[in-house]
Formats: structure tokens, C-alpha cells, sequence
């Protein structure tokens, strides 16, 4: 069996494995690296060089200054700003989109979104708007936003690098623009005229009210003289219950203390604020004790302590100062497929988890028994002052609402100043982009623009695991005369055609397989292909190139394509068939637009 052959097999058993889902995509693509190395695809001694590649490097330096930008209030700034638009939806969609495609052209497009989302969120919130309207459109629009620039998105780096080790020199930082700006602008007049119209409007809003009703699930539970729980820490309620109820508050003499802050045992008088539904009340009774309202109460309390019982009963109880956020549950996260009691949310990470929405709809099932998803919406407790960490630390995005902060003017204009030297170094070919974009990340390190250890989690392991496993798996596709058999068919095939719907073929392949495997996976795999049809045809190398940057940025058409795809479901209470509905419509633009004007910008000879 001939190398290609073995190849061949190797890529469709990845792809398989891609699509399927059951392993993380940084697993899979270390898997395939190892697989190909033993079968001898790879030589053994460069099988993990892929890890200093350029394009590695720079991915992982982008990364850390998107999260510098990030700490220093420049993007809060831009925030705080679109938050005074209007009732107008298409104005809403043009600032909302507008800003994502900018900002995702000059930082990681993943982290554009993560910084606006909670913005649209808001934004929905405060005009009573369904957010499936807002949310899709900001998702595609920092996919195509990534398109403008070199660093804007790791096809775009990919592609750069493939071009130098073809002895042609590395794209620059602007080589990408004529054809990535032309076709984001194009794709936000269509989403904000035309694209929102394709989105499903879900009846559910994002207001905590609706898709959180915890008025009708918080209860207040009294421990009196005769309670079985009486003495007891909260831990010793959770393991006799045998379930994870949450208690968000205990109250004890008027003084209010957060479940996840009391430490002591529980009192007679005590009266314990849990979230709690008509199955968990039952258990409540049996096996604690613990009951609602005047009921709960000693016989022996006095006339006027049952008045104010049965006033408090009739109110819905407050939950001011519990301190609740609202966060989604990102592709890289560690929750995906584990319970709470598998993470130990409430020991390990100070979070109680009050409630899940799923697709939209909050879920009814018991707490502990949640296998978390891609796109959850947790509802949860824990210290303001560590909400943050011990989100970023389980791999979930905040959605809630917050006070947006301008950020410290020193660190803001360090990080643009940084910034600006590391693109003009890169223009005036004083250093290539690896090198710029690096020492320019080690400078915002060392001026305290950001910490070291936020700097360590800004890296997305995973795609830099992709990364580094994909490109030696990409060059034995070259090596072992795959790519050229590839090629050598499609040259068959369309010998009669005009080279431009090589093109397009080329361009339709690559925007299928960016759909269902990761966006730089596709780029790795079709960049040898896209050499191998200009060397066939006798034509210039960099329009093949181009087209593959470009369609492997257009996962539209499925939820698992791309991270920002992703990360908009649950927010959204999105489908997997809504994506194509909007999604089908742009790809088919962006190819329309997209091919004349790499031709004009990259003609074929």
C-alpha cells in the first residue's frame, strides 16, 4: 500500500473522528500525528516539530495580546459606547457586527466575540428583544471580520507561513486586506439588511426573568425547634440529601450570609434561601426536615411571629447581594460531559450551580445528574471577587450583566503602543510576524499590561495542540504525493474549464471541510492541494492561496465549525439546522464576491 494511499485512510478515520465529536479536536489531530508517525508518514524525529512552527507561535502571541487589550480597557471602552444605540435593530446589528468585524481584524476573532456577547446580551435585555436576532450575525461577523488582517484569524497564518516555506516569502500583515475587507463589508450589509430576516426569532428572551425564573423556584426554609437538620453544617444538608441544592443564603438575625460564605452549623430560628422545586421540596421534609413558610415554625412561637411569617410567605424572597452570574459553557471548557459532583463546583471552585438552560429552555432534570454541553447557560453563585478566575479557570464565558470599566489609561495606551511597534516592525520588514508579534507579547508582560498567569490562560491549549499536531499531518499529505494525486484528479476532471472554476471547486471544498473540523485543520490540509492545482495549471501560487484562506474563515453552516459558532447556541436557543438557514445564503456571497476579487487583487498569471 503506497504512502498516499495510507494517508488517504489516515485523514478519513481523522475526519470521521472530527465529525463524530467524542473526543476533543486536540485529540484527535494528536492521535493522527502519532498514527502517521508510527506508519512512517512522518519521520520520527520531526514528528513534533510542528509545535515551533511559525504559524504555532504566532497563534499562541496573538492570543496573549488580545487578552492584553482586553485588561486594558480598550475594548470596554468600545463597548460602553455601543450600548448607547438605540430601539433600532438594524442599527443595533450595524454597531454590534461593526464592531466585532473590527476588532476581531487586529485580535483573535474568538476573543472579539467574547468581549462583545455579553454586550449584545445586554443589549437584548434592556429593549426586551430576542437575542437569536443579535447573536448569530456578531458570531459571523468576527469570522469574517478575522479576514481582513494577517493576524485576525489562524488560517490567515497559516496560509502566510505555507507561502515563505514555498520559497515565495511570508503574506504581510495587509496583504490580506483588499480581498478581506471588500468581502466583510459586503457580508455585514447583507446580515444587517437582509441576513437577520433568516434567523429564527425564538420566543424566549434572555432576560433573567424568563430564561432564570427563579422567583418561582426560591423558597425560604425555617429551622426549627424540632428540624432534623438543626446542627447541621450546609455541607451535612448536601450529602443527607444526596443531591447538590444549592442554598444560596442563610439568614440568621436579620444578617444575611451567602451559603457558599457559612461555615458554621445551622440554629434554631436560621432560614435557609434555596432554589428548590416541588421534588427537591419533598426530599426537604423527609430527610432534613426543612419546611416553607409558617409550617416550618415552632407551635409554640407567638401570634405575631406567624403574621410576619405568613407577610414573608406571600413575598417573593430577594436575591439581592447573591451575587448571581450567568455564563456559557465554551468548547474548551472542562465541564464538558462531567457532572458538578465530578468537578466538585462548590470545593474546588467556590461555585454553586443554581440552574442550566439548554437550547433555550431551562432544564428540569436534577442538578448533579447535568452532563454539561457545548453552549450551556449556567446559572451560578460564588464571591464576586473570584467569579471571574474560577470561571476562566473551568473554561466558561460570563454573560451577566456588569458594569463595564474603562480600564487603567496607562495600560491602555502601553498596550496600543505596543501594539503599533510590533505591525510597523512587521511592514518595514524589520521581523517576521512570529518574532514581532512575540517579542510584542514578552513587552506587554514585562510592562505589566498583563499578568503572567492570565497570559498562560489566554493560550488556547487545545487549537495550539491542533496546530502543532495538524502541520507535520498537512506536509505528508505534500510529501507523500497525496496533494499531487488530489490535484492530478481535479486537473482531469476540469481540464476543459477556465481556471476559475477550479477556483471555485477549490473554494467550495475547503468551506465544506472548515465546517465540520476546525477552521486551521482545513487551512493545514488544503494548503497543499491549493500548490499542487497553481503547479498543474501553470499559474501564479498566491490566488490558490488566497481562496483557501478565505473559505476555510467561512464556517457558517454548522454550530461546530468554529468556536464563535458555538459559543452563540445556547445564548441563542439555537437549532443545529438554524445555522444554514443565514449561513447557506452568506458562504454562497462570500464566494460571489470573494473569487473576482482575488483575481483582481491576485491574478492567476
Amino acid at each position: 500500500m503506497s504512502d498516499a494511499t495510507q494517508l488517504f485512510i489516515l485523514l478519513g478515520v481523522t475526519l470521521a473522528a472530527f465529525v463524530w465529536g467524542r473526543f476533543r479536536y486536540d485529540i484527535v489531530a494528536l492521535g493522527a500525528l502519532l498514527a502517521a508517525a508510527v506508519l512512517g508518514l512522518v519521520p520520527m524525529g520531526e514528528a513534533f516539530l510542528g509545535f515551533g512552527h511559525p504559524a504555532v507561535v504566532t497563534v499562541a502571541a496573538v492570543l496573549i495580546l488580545s487578552k492584553g487589550f482586553e485588561r486594558s480597557g480598550l475594548v470596554d471602552i468600545i463597548a460602553g459606547q455601543t450600548l448607547k444605540v438605540g430601539d433600532n435593530l438594524m442599527l443595533q446589528l450595524l454597531v454590534l457586527t461593526g464592531t466585532v468585524l473590527v476588532l476581531s481584524a487586529m485580535m483573535n476573532n474568538v476573543g472579539a466575540l467574547a468581549l462583545m456577547l455579553p454586550v449584545a446580551i445586554r443589549m437584548a435585555r434592556e429593549h426586551q428583544a430576542s437575542p437569536s436576532l443579535l447573536l448569530m450575525p456578531l458570531a459571523f461577523g468576527s469570522l469574517l471580520g478575522g479576514l481582513i488582517t494577517l493576524i485576525g484569524t489562524p488560517p490567515n497564518i497559516i496560509i502566510a507561513t505555507y507561502r515563505a516555506n514555498q520559497g515565495e516569502g511570508a503574506f504581510g500583515m495587509f496583504d490580506f486586506t483588499p480581498v478581506g475587507l471588500t468581502v466583510a463589508l459586503t457580508g455585514l450589509v447583507f446580515m444587517v439588511l437582509i441576513g437577520w430576516r433568516l434567523t429564527p426569532r425564538r420566543k424566549s428572551r434572555v432576560d433573567s426573568e424568563s430564561l432564570f425564573d427563579i422567583s418561582h423556584y426560591l423558597v425560604e426554609l425555617r429551622v426549627g425547634e424540632e428540624t432534623r437538620a438543626k446542627g447541621w453544617t450546609l455541607q451535612q444538608l448536601q450529602r443527607e440529601l444526596g443531591d447538590n441544592l444549592p442554598v444560596l443564603a442563610v439568614v440568621r438575625d436579620d444578617d444575611r450570609l451567602a451559603g457558599y460564605a457559612f461555615l458554621g452549623t445551622l440554629q434554631e430560628g436560621d432560614i435557609l434561601l434555596m432554589e428548590a422545586g416541588p421534588e427537591e421540596m419533598k426530599l426537604l421534609e423527609s430527610k432534613a426536615g426543612l419546611k416553607v413558610g409558617s409550617h416550618a415554625q415552632d407551635d409554640s412561637q407567638d401570634e405575631g411571629q406567624e403574621e410576619n411569617s405568613e407577610e414573608k410567605q406571600d413575598d417573593t424572597p430577594s436575591t439581592k447581594g447573591l451575587q448571581l452570574i450567568e455564563a456559557v459553557v465554551r468548547n474548551d471548557s472542562i465541564m464538558i460531559n462531567r457532572t458538578v459532583v465530578h468537578l466538585r463546583l462548590l470545593n474546588q471552585h467556590g461555585l454553586h450551580l443554581v440552574a442550566v438552560a439548554r437550547d433555550g429552555t431551562r432544564l428540569r432534570e436534577r442538578l448533579r445528574n447535568v452532563r454539561f454541553r457545548v453552549g450551556d447557560v449556567l446559572l451560578l453563585q460564588g464571591d464576586e471577587s473570584h467569579l471571574a478566575e474560577s470561571l476562566a479557570t473551568l473554561g466558561c464565558l460570563p454573560l451577566a450583566k456588569r458594569e463595564l470599566s474603562l480600564g487603567q489609561p496607562r495600560r491602555l495606551l502601553l498596550s496600543l503602543g505596543i501594539f503599533v511597534l510590533a505591525i510597523a516592525s512587521m511592514l518595514l520588514d524589520w521581523l517576521p510576524a512570529s518574532v514581532a508579534m512575540t517579542a510584542a507579547a514578552l513587552a506587554s508582560l514585562m510592562v505589566g499590561v498583563l499578568p503572567l498567569r492570565e497570559a498562560y490562560q489566554a493560550i488556547d491549549g487545545p487549537v495550539i495542540v491542533l496546530l502543532g499536531a495538524m502541520i507535520p499531518v498537512g506536509q505528508a499529505l505534500d510529501t507523500s504525493g497525496g496533494a499531487r494525486l488530489i490535484a492530478e484528479t481535479m486537473l482531469g476532471l476540469g481540464s476543459e474549464w477556465p481556471p476559475v472554476v477550479t477556483l471555485i471547486v477549490l473554494f467550495a471544498m475547503t468551506l465544506m471541510l472548515s465546517n465540520v473540523i476546525n477552521n486551521a485543520a482545513a487551512a493545514l490540509l488544503m494548503a497543499p492541494i491549493a500548490s499542487s492545482l497553481a503547479t498543474g495549471f501553470a499559474l501564479n501560487l498566491d490566488p490558490f492561496l488566497m481562496v483557501v484562506a478565505v473559505s476555510a474563515s467561512c464556517a457558517f453552516l454548522t454550530p461546530i465549525g468554529h468556536q464563535s459558532s458555538t459559543l452563540v447556541m445556547g445564548p441563542g436557543g439555537y437549532r443545529f439546522h438554524d445555522y444554514w438557514m443565514l449561513g447557506l445564503p452568506l458562504s454562497l456571497l462570500v464566494m460571489a464576491v470573494a473569487i473576482p476579487m482575488i483575481m483582481l487583487v491576485w491574478p492567476l498569471r
